[in-house]
């Protein structure tokens, strides 16, 4: 299916190509949703020219206006534009795949000899790293999306809001949406202060890529959408059912499968933003798995190519094999249910949503809201962080007493090699991997 015009006459790679670039993309992309956006943007863009470096920015803006995970989303939205739908799933499946079999081989390996010194001390190297990465990618974040006092104004409430009054993410950005526009209509000139600059296009030399801005996108039709929801609701339907007919305990299928399909259709802002929310609710709320195996959770995630959001398969195991008294197969499809039921939507999400987003991403009032959501998701990265940081940090009580010093110090290590030399986030894996064991043998002997 082909889903452009072109007014141009640049033949579309074969489909091997791509799917052989999508599958290598599954197993390197370490290093989080930046990580992922400088690969694609290195072999598509730059090497292969398959999509504008113009277009790449636009509908990276586009993926960062809907729910999910904005790294897949775009993988999908690539996929799709140039090899239609089947381009688009098998981008998106492949960009998940990987990570979810090593996680998945990983998690039994933790619930079966997760009590080992050896293992926890492992962990333990671990785990200041993952504090170092999110403390980095705070950073990042913060400096592209701060641009005025409006935005340090909304990163911190969102901070306040969410680490100490618990306030769920999905209500923060509603209120978000509300105060974009109130602020539109009633100061017009903060909302031109708040939204972004618009993205200025260079057009000449457009027609050298396969994906353009020159293309002429077709409109999403009645036709289009009438046959794309009865697919994607038989997709999430059947194995829903299968769950409530098969499986024990339909009350907890029901649970699991609602509140992560709920998560990927109401968290704006990427993973950073669906984290926080999924880990307060798990841990507090449905006592699914303790503090200590979340935090576990994330360090195995660390170790994984594929995005962070890959974490809430883990939970999805791990609620499993603890609901069902230490059942690995139950965790098996805990998790198993919830990677697709958290992956599902962003195809929905790119074929249906994508076409509107392009269409409305130079709207003012879009592009208000869109800096403000982004300046939430630095609140929301920091929240992530004091969540994530108290526990390593202070592994008893918030004393001086209580602080590990050694976990603090190989967070300042880490924090040197990725600001100072930009170490290859698998490196740093290998080095805090290696840091357990030297921590382990120091202290058995």
């Amino acid at each position: 299916m082909n889903e452009l015009k072109t007014t141009n006459f640049i033949k579309k790679p074969p489909f091997r190509d791509a799917l052989r670039f999508w599958f290598k993309l599954g197993w390197i992309s370490f290093g989080g949703t930046t990580g992922h956006i400088a690969i694609m943007h290195d072999y598509l863009v730059e090497k292969r020219k398959w999509i504008s470096n113009q277009k790449f920015l636009q509908a990276l803006n586009s993926c960062m206006i809907l729910p999910g995970p904005e790294a897949q989303q775009l993988a999908i939205y690539i996929g799709w534009k140039l090899h239609g739908k089947k381009g688009g799933i098998t981008a998106g499946t492949l960009f998940v795949l990987p990570s979810m079999l090593i996680l998945l081989l990983l998690s039994i390996v933790y619930v079966t000899y997760g009590n080992s010194p050896l293992l926890e001390s492992i962990f333990n190297g671990l785990k200041p790293s993952v504090l170092a990465i999110i403390l980095v990618a705070t950073w990042k974040v913060g400096k592209k999306a701060l641009h005025s006092s409006i935005h340090y104004i909304v990163a911190l409430a969102t901070f306040g809001l969410s680490y100490f009054l618990h306030v769920a993410m999905p209500l923060i950005i509603l209120g978000i949406i509300l105060f974009s526009i109130a602020m539109d209509k009633l100061f017009p000139k903060l909302a031109g202060i708040a939204k972004g600059a618009m993205l200025q296009v260079d057009s000449s030399s457009e027609n050298n890529y396969v994906i353009n801005l020159n293309q002429v996108e077709k409109p999403l039709t009645r036709k289009v959408v009438l046959r794309t929801l009865p697919s994607f609701l038989a997709l999430w339907a059947v194995p829903f059912s299968l769950l409530l007919l098969w499986g024990q305990d339909a009350a907890f299928w029901d649970k699991l499968v609602l509140f992560f399909t709920q998560t990927a259709c109401i968290t704006i802002g990427g993973s950073y933003t669906v984290i926080p929310y999924v880990a307060q609710l798990v841990v507090l709320k449905y006592l699914w798995l303790s503090p200590l195996q979340m935090l576990d959770g994330f360090a195995l995630a660390e170790t994984t190519p594929g995005p962070l959001i890959i974490v809430l398969s883990f939970v999805g195991f791990m609620a499993g094999y603890n609901h069902f008294g230490h059942g690995v197969i139950f965790g098996v499809i805990g998790l198993l249910a919830t990677t697709y039921y958290t992956f599902l939507p962003n195809f929905l999400f790119i074929f249906l949503g994508a076409p509107l987003a392009d269409r409305y991403k130079d709207h003012h009032l879009v592009q208000t809201t869109l800096s403000l959501v982004t300046a939430a998701v630095v609140g929301v990265i920091l929240n992530l962080t004091f969540f994530l940081g108290r526990s390593i940090v202070f592994p008893g009580s918030v004393t001086l007493q209580g602080i590990d010093y050694v976990s603090v110090v190989w967070v300042l290590v880490v924090l040197i090699l990725l600001v100072r030399w930009n170490t290859n986030v698998l490196y740093i894996v290998l080095l805090s991997i290696l840091f357990g064991v030297v921590r382990y043998m120091y202290q058995l002997y």
